[in-house]
């Protein structure tokens, strides 16, 4: 049976942020485990959601429908909408009840801010865009957690800044244990760096 991961949508999600990690989950390929993961869709409400690029997208399901329990992982995308005020604070919300369950969420961009006045970037490592933008969210006192990376993993956490959704899916993809130490590190240098060799340890996979 297929593992499920849940994708937040709402309406201005960054749609670049995300591809590579959910389609690669999707996929299966390279994988420890065949089949690949199904990936869930969950919005506020019921209702269509346009992304940043124009793309409709309708949700799976309702954020009070989404529980920890049976889920392998929450994805929260960037948007404009996470600077616009509190409409999306349930979210941040939601990931704080998957967190508290043991449950990994990977957060990128304006999520990130999100997570940050919800308090839960006080006591984790993490990143975002700069540090600078963490600081204008209210509550924030996790500077002394910031790392300057490209992406950061601590025990159930994963942020990103918005220009790394390779590496953001890197550190998902290592949390979720979904490939080899070899593929992980061969299926990064493939896509972040266009690395030929590394096109030969994924098809030996």
């Amino acid at each position: 049976m297929k593992r499920i991961v849940h994708l937040a949508v709402y309406d201005t999600l960054a749609d670049w942020e995300t591809g590579h990690l959910t389609a690669h989950l999707r996929n299966g390929s390279y994988q420890r485990e065949p089949g690949g993961f199904e990936v869930v869709t969950v919005g506020l409400t019921a209702d269509p959601v346009v992304t940043m690029g124009g793309l409709r997208i309708t949700p799976d399901i309702t954020l009070d429908r989404l529980s920890p329990a049976g889920s392998a992982l929450l994805i929260l995308p960037g948007a404009e909408l996470w600077d616009a005020g509190a409409e999306l604070a349930p979210f941040a919300h939601k990931a704080r009840a998957f967190l508290d369950a043991g449950v990994p969420v990977a957060a990128i961009c304006g999520a990130t801010a999100g997570l940050a006045r919800e308090g839960l970037l006080d006591d984790r490592d993490h990143t975002s865009a700069v540090l600078q933008y963490l600081r204008a969210q209210e509550g924030y006192k996790g500077e002394g957690r910031y790392l300057d990376q490209d992406a950061v993993l601590d025990g159930d956490l994963i942020t990103a800044g918005p220009t790394e959704p390779v590496a953001f899916a890197r550190e998902a993809f290592r949390r979720l244990d979904v490939y080899r130490p070899e593929v992980l590190d061969a299926w990064f240098r493939l896509f972040s760096k266009s690395d030929p060799t590394a096109f030969e340890v994924l098809m030996a996979a």
